[in-house]
């Protein structure tokens, strides 16, 4: 558990914080110098989400999406907007979310609202999103704190919504990174957590054809 990696949770998120405002903010800045990766990322995470947009009497509607750890809008620009008739953002760092007004171009308009906020503070509109998306940034938060926030998540969705989250999965226990200030945890502590914050599993995916050195990661849908 986080707790046993954290020392002090103000510095935890503090060192973030600075880490991320010396970060490009390129698509390659954004993957740690992986930005070849970033349409196998998409086209995986297409499939995975189209499985709920489908018809159905349970479908997950199409309204309104958010992206949470935006970043610059990789996922907003490439993901969302084709799929979803406005998408909000959700960045700690100002200069990311400020990029993404250029870099998500024409399709950006129907971005209604960028916020700059940290998770551990930050609360969706309740009743508003179909679905909420959660990439490559739980490893920021400490445990109670990723627990509080898909317990606001969960309150966040709308009929039928889901909450989305694709990040990286250590083989054991909980590993801290000490460089960017994050940890990667093992899928257990994972479930936990999601089942902690009163969320159901309706599907779990282990990403292919990323490269063998990097963390094995998955995505995870509930609601």
């Amino acid at each position: 558990m986080t707790s046993e990696v954290v020392e002090n949770e103000f510095e935890f998120y503090s060192k973030a914080e600075k880490y991320w405002k010396d970060v490009p903010a390129t698509v390659d800045g954004m993957l740690g110098g992986y930005g070849h990766i970033s349409s196998i990322d998409i086209n995986s995470s297409r499939k995975f989400l189209q499985r709920f947009l489908r018809d159905g009497p349970n479908r997950t509607g199409t309204s309104r999406a958010l992206d949470c750890g935006a970043g610059i809008g990789r996922i907003t620009k490439w993901l969302l907007l084709p799929l979803f008739k406005t998408v909000d953002m959700v960045d700690v760092t100002e200069n990311f979310l400020t990029k993404a007004k250029s870099y998500l171009g024409e399709e950006g308009r129907r971005v209604r609202n960028y916020f700059c906020c940290g998770l551990q503070d930050f609360s969706p509109e309740p009743n508003s999103y179909d679905v909420i998306w959660i990439q490559w940034v739980i490893g920021h938060l400490t445990d109670n704190h990723l627990s509080d926030f898909l317990k606001r998540c969960r309150a966040g969705l709308r009929p039928n919504g889901i909450v989305v989250i694709k990040d990286n999965m250590a083989q054991e226990g909980v590993i801290m990174d000490d460089v960017d200030s994050s940890v990667c945890r093992d899928l257990d502590v994972v479930r936990k957590i999601i089942r902690r914050a009163g969320l159901h599993l309706l599907a779990e995916e282990r990403q292919e054809n990323f490269p063998d050195e990097i963390y094995h990661v998955y995505t995870f849908a509930m609601r």
